[in-house]
């Protein structure tokens, strides 16, 4: 399975804040890659760019646009 894009991290994002509890960002990225049933591999896979992984990136731009939006703080 390829990473999808990073709207797709946004529901699981939102579902995983539900509770209003504080949560921290590696633990989110953890329980979403679990819920797209991702492999370890795919988790470690590296941008071009070498700075981050697709993961990481994904799950940041889908955070940083529901911030925006403010359905996040």
């Amino acid at each position: 399975m390829e990473i999808p894009d990073y709207q797709a991290f946004m529901l699981p994002i939102l579902r995983l804040l539900a509770d209003g509890e504080e949560h921290e960002g590696k633990h989110l990225i953890a329980a979403i890659a679990s819920e797209l049933g991702l492999t370890e591999e795919e988790c470690r896979k590296p941008l071009p760019s070498g700075g981050d992984t697709y993961l990481r990136n994904r799950y940041g731009w889908a955070r940083t646009y529901l911030k925006k939006a403010g359905l996040v703080a």
